[in-house]
């Protein structure tokens, strides 16, 4: 008799993109603590951010000056993989874990990694152009906040298939937007907020394309309406 695990396993995809961040996370963090690289290892995560962070520096460079070289476009997706602090990493990884399992188990894995690095990308494109400043962008949040986008989409099919309403498919995002603007009010934080808003309209802009039944189910979806 086959025994089924009670615990469904983590998508592969999720867990190399988790992986890779724990990589880097790990070898910053034990290079500052001095256990490995040696004295020089204590600057390695000023130095990984000022080689890998993204900034609208660099989408000026990029889209005014035609600069398409591989150390600024690099930076569209490095960005994601590099955090300013451990616990800002571990943060990352829960949401990561957790909307990463719910997404990817109903969704193909080419989808999954096309919203999450689109949402990437495009958060950057928009943080580039509408930011103030050349405040750097770091961190995988607008990238989560891209599968945010794909939760929220999975969550109206569900709400709407029975009979709920599915306005509060937008609760999550609501209660995250307003602890962002809590946080920046109080300590005056980075508007890292845009790039973060700016993933998840990818996310959900992409979902009825990308999420469960394609573009197939997607079109009877609009015939349905009409």
């Amino acid at each position: 008799m086959q025994q089924e695990n009670p615990i469904n396993p983590i998508p592969t995809v999720v867990m190399v993109l988790a992986l890779a961040m724990v990589l880097v996370e790990g070898a910053l963090s034990l290079g500052a603590a001095g256990v490995i690289g040696g004295p020089e290892a204590i600057g390695w995560r000023l130095t990984t951010l000022q080689d890998y962070a993204y900034a609208p520096a660099v989408w000026e460079q990029v889209a005014a000056r035609g600069n398409l070289s591989p150390d600024m476009l690099k930076r569209f997706v490095t960005y994601l993989f590099v955090h300013g602090s451990f616990t800002h990493v571990v943060f990352a990884l829960v949401i990561l874990l957790a909307l990463g399992k719910f997404v990817g188990d109903l969704w193909h894995p080419v989808s999954l990694l096309v919203v999450f690095f689109g949402a990437g990308i495009f958060g950057a494109v928009i943080y580039g152009a509408t930011a103030l400043g050349n405040v750097p962008l770091y961190g995988a949040y607008p990238a989560l906040y891209g599968l945010i986008g794909a939760y929220t989409y999975l969550m109206w099919l569900h709400l709407k298939s029975v009979g709920e309403n599915s306005l509060r498919a937008f609760t999550l995002i609501a209660v995250l937007l307003g602890l962002q603007l809590v946080w920046g009010v109080l300590f005056d934080a980075a508007p890292h907020w845009i790039a973060d808003v700016a993933g998840f309209g990818f996310g959900l802009a992409v979902s009825p394309l990308l999420g469960p039944g394609g573009w197939s189910a997607f079109v009877a979806r609009m015939r349905e309406r009409r």
